[in-house]
């Protein structure tokens, strides 16, 4: 029997690594709770694959099962929620709010930021329009009462993509310059917390900043992180430093109006010898690797070999195999190793919400990892660290200073990301 697909990163579930999302919605007006209860139940019955729970068949996979228990919506605590609890009717989705924000909380195994966003706009849109009247809904917005279209649901089959091979590869190779840092953080039981910092800067001054340099959000962010880092480690012989930027390939597969995650990685391999370059300069060594990789025939590769390891999965015959399996074949964990993460999808449609979102942050796992959104006034960067060392994000905004850009940053926060709870 094929497997739901929506299963397989919850085998991956580590408490420190959960594979769960939160976004951060910041409003013009303190949130009314009893109509973002209300809306959070119209929207999510436009939304039947995101009402589900986990349950546990006779062969030891994991399945979801529907749920017709209410959406939560909780009060933010400085504590990280359990999805999957009682606390939160066994959903996989919940929603918190304090003061004027509204955090969206998820696991990523259902799906990433596009799904996380057919949840996030319907559950907004219908709390507007309670609150304010009407509003021009986005384009692409999920109305309660509306059908699901068939492409939401679409899974490709690996089996019927081509085998053709990349025209080329780009070999940026492994650095383990960052390794040391993250499994201090991974491995010690008395760390539990990671941090984030929220910097905000003008779209029209980052617009026109890229236009003069010819550059975009990715490789430029990718430019001021080399910086950045090359200023946080220190050089050691036979060594460099290496970037990724997140790259969404549904188009690439045909599945454009999936609610599921297609995210594959392109890798930036930067020498020491680079790091007195100009960012502009740095920005053009960027886009080479981004053009080498951006290629259809590497997203059915990748695909493949994601529908690889699901197979991999099925065949264990145990829950801990099973997870045993998941871990060390991990299409995540296999990449090549990077110093630091960048992440930016485009500008979202908002329709006429935007005049009252002053703020959009999508908090994540991973350290020295940027998750960039663009409202219509404001880029907004999440600056994603695993300790309360201040200095990548002070080292980040120094080079933003030095090339003229305006920005403003928040104290630092931290994330609390959800936790999990499976069944037994």
């Amino acid at each position: 029997m094929k497997r739901n697909p929506d299963t397989y990163l919850l085998y991956e579930y580590m408490e420190k690594l959960p594979f769960t999302v939160r976004m951060k919605i910041c409003l013009d007006a303190p949130v009314d709770s009893k109509l973002l209860n209300t809306a959070a139940q119209e929207a999510i019955s436009r939304l039947p694959y995101f009402s589900v729970k986990i349950g546990l068949d006779e062969g030891q996979n994991y399945i979801l099962e529907h749920n017709d228990q209410p959406i939560v919506v909780l009060p933010e605590k400085d504590e990280r929620l359990t999805l999957g609890s009682e606390e939160v009717n066994g959903h996989l989705f919940a929603i918190t709010y304090r003061d004027n924000c509204i955090w969206f909380n998820y696991s990523h195994a259902l799906c990433g930021a596009v799904g996380g966003l057919f949840w996030t706009k319907a559950t907004l849109y219908q709390y507007m329009i309670k609150k304010y009247g009407a509003i021009e809904p986005p384009k692409d917005i999920k109305l309660p009462g509306t059908p699901v279209d068939e492409g939401e649901l679409y899974f490709p089959d690996a089996d019927k993509l081509p085998d053709d091979e990349p025209i080329s590869r780009y070999t940026g190779g492994d650095t383990n310059l960052h390794l040391g840092r993250f499994l201090k953080y991974l491995l010690n039981p008395f760390v539990k917390d990671c941090y984030y910092y929220q910097i905000d800067i003008p779209s029209k001054d980052f617009i026109d900043y890229m236009k003069k340099i010819d550059g975009s959000p990715n490789t430029i962010l990718a430019a001021l992180m080399f910086k950045t880092t090359s200023r946080l480690f220190k050089e050691k012989k036979d060594t460099f430093l290496a970037g990724r930027i997140a790259a969404d390939y549904r188009n690439d597969i045909g599945a454009e109006l999936s609610y599921r995650d297609f995210v594959r990685f392109i890798h930036i391999r930067y020498e020491w010898s680079m790091k007195d370059e100009s960012v502009q300069k740095l920005n053009m060594r960027a886009r080479g690797p981004v053009i080498a990789q951006n290629t259809q025939e590497l997203s059915w590769e990748r695909f493949k070999k994601l529908e690889k390891v699901h197979k991999g999965i099925d065949e264990q015959p145990s829950l801990k195999a099973k997870k045993k399996f998941a871990s060390k074949n991990s299409t995540f964990r296999s990449d090549p190793r990077d110093t630091y993460t960048v992440s930016y999808a485009g500008q979202t449609d908002w329709g006429g919400m935007d005049e009252h979102i002053k703020g959009f942050y999508s908090l994540t796992d991973g350290d020295l990892m940027l998750e960039l959104n663009a409202l219509k006034d404001t880029f907004c960067i999440t600056y994603q660290l695993i300790n309360k060392d201040p200095k990548p994000m002070e080292l980040f905004c120094e080079e933003l200073k030095k090339e003229g850009i305006p920005y403003s940053v928040s104290e630092r926060m931290t994330r609390y990301m959800p936790k999990i709870k499976f069944p037994s």
